[in-house]
């Protein structure tokens, strides 16, 4: 009879959480596999043989993120006018943010960088965005280099999420500042 397994996926859970939380709040250099071991009421031996190190549990926890973000965008309501929709995305954005204040710290941190390539993969939360401003490139209602669109439009969602989840902007300031500074970034590359 072989040993019993200790290493299970509640563990593995207990870990992810444990380093998500850590991630967001602690410099990433000042981590370590003992720090997250104990964290998550655990071994170092544990993070060793479920992940092979820290660097695949960062990597864990940044693919949940973008994976989280991604499945949220995606559920964001689609319209025939692309313009309602990349609005509709800016207020998923925000509220994934908000629901999911820790990864959202992990994937936009430090840990991870935001560069819209244009070739974006399935779980790639930035696909929905080119895709909606390709529409509005299309019928003309923006006009520009979509990337340059996608960067301006993540730079205005990306400052006030930030500062929103700082306590930097107080609630009711994020919430009256959201919706015209949008629709400003939305004006800034419509056809003039």
């Amino acid at each position: 009879m072989g040993r019993p397994k200790t290493n299970d996926a509640a563990v593995r859970e207990r870990l992810v959480d444990s380093a998500t939380e850590m991630f967001a709040t602690r410099p990433l250099e000042s981590i370590t596999v003992r720090a997250l071991a104990a964290a998550a009421g655990t071994t170092t031996g544990a993070v060793y043989s479920l992940f092979e190190g820290k660097d695949a549990v960062i990597a864990e926890v940044r693919n949940r993120a973008v994976a989280g973000l991604s499945q949220h965008l995606l559920a964001a309501p689609t319209s025939e006018d692309p313009l309602a929709d990349i609005y509709a995305l800016a207020v998923e954005y925000r509220r994934w943010g908000r629901d999911h204040s820790h990864l959202y710290t992990v994937l936009f941190g430090g840990v991870q960088a935001f560069e819209p390539s244009g070739e974006t993969g399935v779980a790639d939360p930035v696909r929905p965005l080119l895709e909606a401003i390709d529409r509005a490139l299309s019928a003309a209602t923006l006009t520009g280099d979509a990337t340059s669109i996608a960067v301006s439009i993540w730079v205005t969602l990306h400052g006030l999420v930030t500062l929103e989840l700082s306590g930097a902007l107080a609630p009711a300031t994020a919430e009256a500042a959201f919706a015209p500074t949008i629709n400003a970034t939305l004006r800034g590359w419509q056809p003039r």
